[in-house]
């Protein structure tokens, strides 16, 4: 079974930046697409950047890209999402995902969150 367990979060001011952790459990992910998404209150959960496990290839929503990276840590099966020049409106409960797949699109198995929160 797989475990995703997201650490990281907490309360930063806006731009500053903050780097969260996902560490994934129970299978091999070579052939995995993972993702971070995030849920902000009253808000629909949104996709916020992933990476394919074998190559390291990522893409981003256009909302995040050029100021969130995501990473992946092979050896310690670890997902990474560092955020710099973090706004307001990136405040939001962040999600680690995985996509056994690796077509991006299908998101099997989740953890259970990490909180951020961006003051003005």
């Amino acid at each position: 079974q797989v475990q995703l367990v997201e650490s990281g979060g907490g309360l930063v001011q806006a731009g500053g930046s903050l780097r969260l952790s996902c560490v994934a459990s129970g299978r091999s992910f070579t052939r995995y697409t993972m993702g971070w998404f995030r849920q902000a209150p009253g808000k629909e959960r949104e996709f916020v950047a992933a990476v394919n496990w074998s190559d390291g290839y990522a893409w981003y929503a256009d909302s995040v890209k050029d100021r969130f990276t995501i990473s992946r840590d092979n050896a310690a099966n670890t997902l990474y999402l560092r955020m710099n020049r973090l706004k307001p409106e990136d405040t939001a409960v962040y999600y680690c995902a995985a996509n056994p797949a690796g077509n991006g699109l299908d998101y099997a198995y989740w953890g259970q969150g990490t909180q951020v929160s961006v003051s003005s």
